[in-house]
This record gives structure tokens, C-alpha cells and sequence, in this order.
């Protein structure tokens, strides 16, 4: 079992940033790929970014690659969302998110074990 509490959510006007982090505990931080997702109201549940076990690949969706840059501090179990250039498309709860399977760059919900309870972002226009 791996336990993922999220954080670093708020509200911020657009065009500011905001670092959500994402606390790991129960299994070894280290086996597992790190994603994020976002859900606004009334949309489905949509791929934000990923990286894998070891942090030497990232995966980002379209509309944050260059303004999104998703880290892992294994020394501190946590993974890390630092979001650029914030615009009010992007108000959603995000969630963190395990992946045990070894996968390269998954970028479905099914494809991930474990789930945080999500963070609230909400951007000002």
C-alpha cells in the first residue's frame, strides 16, 4: 500500500505559479512512476504529467508542456508539480498519483495504483 497526500494547492490570479507537492509513505517511494492528473467540474479526469521510477524521463499533456515541470526528491518521498504561466483553463483538483507497473509514461487513470485525495487549484482570471 503507498498513501499520497497532496499539497501546495490555492488560489492564484493568472499568469502566477504554484508548487503542489505530493507526500509518499507505506512502500518504497522508488519503484514507483509518479503521475498527475486534474479534474474540473463537470469534465472527466485528465492527464497532467508524469515521470518515472528512477526521474530520468518525463511526460507531459499538451496544453502544460513548457509551463508544467513535474520532479521526484526520493531522499523525501514526495513528488512535485511546479506550474508556470497559470491560466483559468487551468482550475481543477489535481491529484498525485502511483504507478507500479512499470509503465512508460501511462497517461490513464487505470493505469495507476494509488491516489491522493486531490488539491484545489483555482486560477483567477
Amino acid at each position: 500500500q503507498v498513501q499520497l497526500v497532496e499539497s501546495g494547492g490555492g488560489l492564484v490570479q493568472a499568469g502566477g505559479s504554484l508548487r503542489l507537492s505530493c507526500a509518499a509513505s507505506g512502500r518504497t517511494f522508488s519503484l514507483y512512476t509518479m503521475g498527475w492528473f486534474r479534474q474540473a467540474p463537470g469534465k472527466e479526469r485528465e492527464f497532467v504529467a508524469a515521470i518515472s521510477w528512477s526521474g530520468g524521463s518525463t511526460y507531459y499533456a499538451d496544453s502544460v508542456k513548457g509551463r508544467f515541470t513535474i520532479s521526484r526528491d526520493s531522499s523525501k518521498s514526495t513528488a512535485y508539480l511546479k506550474m508556470n504561466s497559470l491560466a483559468f483553463e487551468d482550475t481543477a483538483i489535481y491529484y498525485c498519483a502511483a504507478d507500479g507497473g512499470f509503465r512508460v509514461g501511462p497517461r490513464t487513470p487505470r493505469e495507476y495504483d494509488y491516489w491522493g485525495q486531490g488539491t484545489q487549484v483555482t486560477v483567477s482570471s
